[in-house]
């Protein structure tokens, strides 16, 4: 898997995340524990992806400065 694509797989994850709170902010509403049918190991998991991708994403502030120099 090239580095492009992950890079969009985790900021994807990411939105994804913040929408999730999003909604669990304003509605009080968990789409991920709606889709999973409950905070269960499967949830877990995802939350985990998540945040996995949301500390992987912090990387990306490193390499804006590496963009500009590349064209």
């Amino acid at each position: 898997m090239s580095t492009k694509l992950f890079d969009y797989l985790c900021l994807v994850l990411v939105i994804a995340g913040a929408i999730n709170w999003g909604l669990v902010g304003v509605f009080q509403f968990n789409l991920v524990e709606f889709i999973c049918g409950g905070f269960n190991m499967i949830s877990r998991i995802i939350y985990g992806v998540i945040a996995i991708a949301g500390i992987y994403t912090l990387s990306f502030f490193g390499r804006i400065g590496d963009c500009s120099k590349m064209e």
